[in-house]
């Protein structure tokens, strides 16, 4: 098995570049296409080689246990064209990328309460795992910018703070169940049943339907007793 990179997504990432990625892989799309529209973006080569290979790990060429997820992530695409589409990328980049995880949950967390967060407080809180360095300021601004790309935030006074936008809502079952799939992947735990419905690493969505039921009927989801009113749901297969 490959390990998870401990960054990985370090490049801007546009929600139409996302996109036609994800139609190459659903098979309505050609690699061509996204070539061109990184062609029309005036990418440097060595700009174009990072994008290409944060693409390749999101949705062209995942780590061999995301294959799976992937293509159970496209097959959704394709049969439903109304869901929103950033939950797809959303999924993808929280299940692949720890690092872009750890962004999502802590703006989905310190925005919790007034809906915007200091972007300074993102950055120290993200020093702290990740490390005191340049790299880590320069790639959580690229997750921030690309989350701004694809709807879900908006940076505002001159980008010192981030503010979360309206959740889309997902009434899709199966993209329900799939997200919560992401989340537990991205945690590396359990999760215990009734926070699902607030996640801080979902927080640009509104799941609205029944998710205890949900994760309880799916084949790849476990759901575990831990005492009275304690359910929490893990992959299968996790110890």
């Amino acid at each position: 098995m490959t390990l998870a990179p401990r960054i990985g997504f370090d490049r801007y990432i546009a929600l139409e570049w996302a996109t036609i990625a994800l139609k190459v892989r659903a098979g309505t799309a050609k690699l061509e296409d996204l070539e061109s529209l990184l062609d029309a973006a005036g990418l440097g080569a060595a700009a174009r080689t990072k994008t290409r290979t944060v693409l390749k790990r999101l949705w062209l060429d995942p780590r061999v246990e995301l294959v799976d997820f992937a293509d159970r992530g496209a097959a959704i695409f394709k049969a439903h064209p109304d869901v929103p589409v950033t939950a797809m990328h959303w999924g993808m980049a929280v299940a692949t990328y720890p690092f872009f995880g750890k962004v999502a949950e802590l703006i989905g967390r310190l925005s919790g309460l007034q809906g915007d967060c200091a972007s300074a407080e993102i950055h120290r809180r993200m020093s702290e795992t990740y490390g005191e360095r340049e790299g880590t300021y320069r790639m959580t601004n690229m997750v921030i910018q690309s989350q701004a790309s694809w709807g879900v935030v908006e940076r505002v006074e001159k980008g010192k703070r981030v503010l979360r936008l309206a959740p889309a809502v997902v009434e899709n079952d199966d993209l329900t169940v799939w997200l919560i799939e992401a989340a537990v992947r991205n945690t590396g735990r359990p999760l215990a049943i009734p926070s699902l419905q607030s996640l801080p690493v979902l927080f640009p969505f509104n799941l609205t339907r029944p998710l205890a039921y949900l994760v309880s009927s799916n084949e790849r989801l476990v759901v575990r007793a831990e005492g009275p009113g304690n359910e929490f749901v893990v992959l299968r297969g996790a110890v």
